[in-house]
């Protein structure tokens, strides 16, 4: 009888507000020392209030069989990470019990997981090492893991002096091609650019092919469902869903806990972006004006970009994905307004509006995506994922592109196209 992969029971991990529970390096467990008279003095003036504490996870429970690929889903806060963190043995639990069977790699978080001031290549050699890996197995694969990675020229550089681009890369090598049998994965990706998240993606997805264990933590919802045949909905600590990922991804939009029709970010310090632009909010509009989460198929939809120009004299282009809840790209949509189109843009805020017209998209949700770059060299100043989403919802009037037709009608878009019939009797043309 096949043993299950991870088998979690009644998980809970408590939290005291303030308190530090583990240090990464020396220098960390300095400080902490130094430190340590001034937070007594701060526990003994605040201990008339009591401590606080708050439940990052709470009774979360689920299986997951050899071979099963599973997507974590839910909002920052909500516990996704801090599973992960328990799964591979870095926290423990307050509560319940957890079972893994099957040699464990996990990729949680940039600067973790390698020893800074070790090379590349001794980083491989250790992390295959702690896996229960001999040299001659971590050797077959060396090169493998170097060509995926593409730090070939930093392998004998201490991995302290890498970029996190260069680190996550390695990383991620190291933990997909030494054959582990479970491999968790939280959103680490997102540091890599677009073709490195690309090839990530397929290598995971290789992975479940080949029959091993994957936890796959992510915010790209498309990612999610093109990925993992099953998702696990967490809120609050705790297990809102768990069912197959095209419906867990659709309830978690429409129920306002994942992306809204609105995202904003008041504080530009903390908004995407850089010394040059950053990203103020983005909007669903009808036609009217209105921010909708839900639109009618033969109505025009808007998908609004606020941003601010900081430094003048870029050329900036806004441009939008569009995923549908399957994970399939629909289309993209840059930016041609020719009052701005291949013009630097000076310092002040702009209101960037894409107008979808009506009888054009398939009803479903869609996720859409935020982005401004320059072309001429291609440099991305941001990209936010899935920042809002909205329902197409089609009409059973009789007038969309569906007519008197009731039932499923598949694909990314829903044209209302024109039609045209010629008829003839006998070979004379009626028409």
């Amino acid at each position: 009888m096949t043993k299950t992969a991870i088998r979690v029971e009644h998980l809970g991990k408590r939290y005291k507000i303030g308190q530090r529970e583990s240090y990464k390096t020396f220098r960390d467990a300095i400080t902490n020392i130094a430190a340590a008279p001034l937070r007594r003095l701060m526990q003994k003036s605040n201990s008339s209030n009591g401590d606080e504490y708050f439940w990052a996870l709470k009774d979360v429970s689920f299986e997951v069989e050899p071979g099963e690929v599973v997507g974590i889903i839910g909002r920052n806060g909500t516990g996704k990470s801090t599973l992960l963190k328990i799964l591979s043995q870095i926290t423990s639990p307050s509560s319940g019990s957890v079972e893994m069977h099957g040699r464990v790699s996990s990729l949680l978080e940039v600067g973790t997981g390698f020893h800074p001031e070790l090379t590349g290549r001794a980083n491989i050699y250790l992390s295959g090492s702690i896996l229960g890996m001999k040299r001659r197995e971590i050797d077959e694969k060396f090169d493998d893991i170097v060509k995926f990675a593409e730090v070939e020229k930093f392998l004998d550089t201490p991995t302290k002096r890498y970029s996190s681009g260069m680190y996550v890369r390695l990383a991620f090598a190291v933990a997909a091609h030494l054959e582990p049998e479970i491999l968790l994965v939280d959103e680490v990706l997102a540091v890599g650019d677009a073709s490195f998240q690309k090839k990530c993606l397929s290598k995971m997805q290789s992975v479940g092919e080949e029959g091993r264990t994957v936890l796959f933590v992510s915010h790209n919802m498309p990612a999610i469902t093109r990925l993992c045949p099953r998702t696990i909905l967490l809120d609050a600590g705790s297990v809102m869903h768990d069912g197959p990922s095209s419906q867990v991804v659709s309830t978690y939009l429409r129920s306002g806990i994942g992306t809204t029709a609105a995202r904003e970010w008041p504080d530009i310090n903390k908004a995407p972006g850089n010394d040059i632009v950053r990203l103020l909010a983005v909007r669903v509009r009808k036609e009217d004006g209105e921010i909708a989460d839900a639109v009618d198929i033969r109505k025009p939809v808007l998908i609004e970009m606020e941003f601010e120009v900081l430094k003048p004299g870029h050329i900036l282009v806004p441009n939008c994905p569009f995923f549908n809840e399957e994970g399939t790209y629909v289309f993209i949509a840059l930016d041609h307004d020719p009052e701005w189109m291949r013009k630097p843009r000076p310092n002040g805020r702009y209101v960037s509006t894409a107008w979808i017209p009506g009888n054009l998209l398939s009803e479903g949700s869609l996720i859409v995506g935020a982005a401004i770059s320059t072309m001429d060299p291609v440099i991305v100043h941001f990209y936010e994922r899935d920042v809002v989403a909205f329902e197409v919802v089609d009409s059973l009037d009789g007038d969309s592109a569906r007519g008197d037709y009731a039932g499923l009608m598949p694909g990314v878009v829903r044209p209302l196209l024109r039609w045209s019939t010629k008829y003839s009797i006998n070979g004379e043309n009626t028409s």
